[in-house]
């Protein structure tokens, strides 16, 4: 390298270079709190699953309240009661069913509109960090079949096993186990 003839150079050897400058660090923090926003995000969405059905009985309510001239505070209201009475009405629903195939259908009423909101959800993510509408899709497919099974299995979760007809609940003997007492 040449340097004009009236000027110093000085060379330091113990010089320190920064490889993390302001920029890079807020990078770095940016990426890692993305990723804690996303995994608090699809947390969130399954856990409140379930109450896709509850939300949207109790949006549609208090709509139609809102539009009969009830005002914002009764709308309000009485989406709350509908949205709470859905989720109770099928909670019971599910816990008092006998047959499965009964259960399975309010089950399936719970976890439809939740795949709905999961596909769309994921669909949401899918597009911030993907740019083929392909790989989109079927991110948002697997989101639906995620989110609607979570909304399935935190439905049973609400119920009691179902014992068939002469079976009892409770702690079950081996054939050959010894008995305790007269037996």
């Amino acid at each position: 390298m040449r340097y004009p003839h009236r000027s110093a150079v000085v060379v330091v050897e113990g010089a320190t270079v920064q490889l993390c400058t302001e920029t890079t660090t807020m990078i770095v923090v940016g990426i890692v709190l993305s990723v804690i926003g996303v995994g608090f995000f699809c947390w969130l969405l399954f856990t409140l699953a379930v109450y896709a059905l509850p939300f949207f009985a109790g949006l549609t309510a208090g709509l139609v309240a809102f539009h009969s001239g009830t005002g914002i505070i009764g709308a309000i209201v009485v989406a709350a009661i509908v949205g709470t009475l859905t989720l109770a009405a099928g909670q019971v629903a599910f816990a008092t069913a006998r047959t499965p195939l009964v259960r399975a259908a309010i089950a399936f009423v719970f976890a439809a509109p939740a795949a709905v909101a999961g596909y769309h959800a994921t669909l949401g993510l899918a597009q911030i960090g993907m740019s083929s509408q392909g790989w989109c899709e079927a991110v948002a497919v697997l989101g639906a079949i995620l989110t609607g099974g979570t909304a399935w299995a935190r439905m049973t979760l609400f119920a009691s096993p179902i014992f068939g007809p002469g079976v009892v609940g409770g702690s079950a003997q081996f054939a050959g186990a010894p008995t305790t007492g007269e037996g």
